[in-house]
């Protein structure tokens, strides 16, 4: 298997590898030359996410800054908005479902280091240069889930369709579908139901 295949497959690999850098440096070249743009350079914009999110589905909007670690490992569905400062670390595929809305400062991450320092620690190649052993999983968050500020979304976890996550929350297990869940761990809170429509909210109108 080449270090690609490994990560991808959520086994250990070596990302200091030709293939795997200079996929990181074209990404993080078009992360940057998005986030260089105007929100009205509507054209360019769009130019620079086909390269760099392949596998977006229509009407994305991503409002930068972003970072994409690869950017072609990441799937979005249709209709998907993210704030500021959103960032994806996709070392394993990241897959997002139809109407996700993401708050500013929201970070996914696949990657997960070893816990022991013997072997998390950077080690030399032959040749001198530095590399470190790491490995990913996989991320899905469901169609219609709402990511509310400054929430991490940990390797492994999947988000079922419709739930909520609320504001700070770092996301280290499933969520069910339909629920709102917050809290570092987070964990489910309670049901959303027809009782949450803001048309029952008569301060609101």
């Amino acid at each position: 298997m080449t270090e690609k295949e490994k990560m991808l497959a959520g086994k250990l690999y070596d990302a200091s590898g030709e293939e795997l850098t200079e996929m990181r440096k074209t990404a993080h070249k078009l992360s940057k030359d998005y986030n260089d743009t105007y929100e009205d350079e509507i054209q360019k914009r769009k130019l620079i996410l086909q390269k760099l999110l392949p596998n977006a589905g229509k009407d994305l909007y991503l409002q930068s800054p972003v970072q994409f670690d690869y950017g072609v490992f990441t799937t979005f569905g249709d209709r998907c908005y993210a704030n500021f400062n959103f960032t994806v670390l996709d070392c394993c595929p990241v897959t997002i479902g139809n109407d996700v809305f993401f708050g500013p400062n929201c970070t996914i991450a696949t990657p997960v280091h070893p816990l022991l320092p013997s072997e998390r620690n950077m080690k030399y190649h032959e040749n001198g240069d530095l590399y470190d052993l790491e490995y990913a999983k996989p991320i899905t968050i469901g169609d219609n889930c709402w990511i509310a500020s400054g929430v991490t979304i940990c390797g492994g976890v999947t988000i079922g369709e419709g739930s909520v996550i609320g504001a700070g929350s770092v996301v280290t297990r499933d969520i069910p579908a339909g629920v709102f869940a917050a809290g570092n761990p987070c964990r489910v809170i309670r049901e959303i139901t027809g009782q949450d429509s803001v048309y029952r909210r008569k301060e609101l109108f």
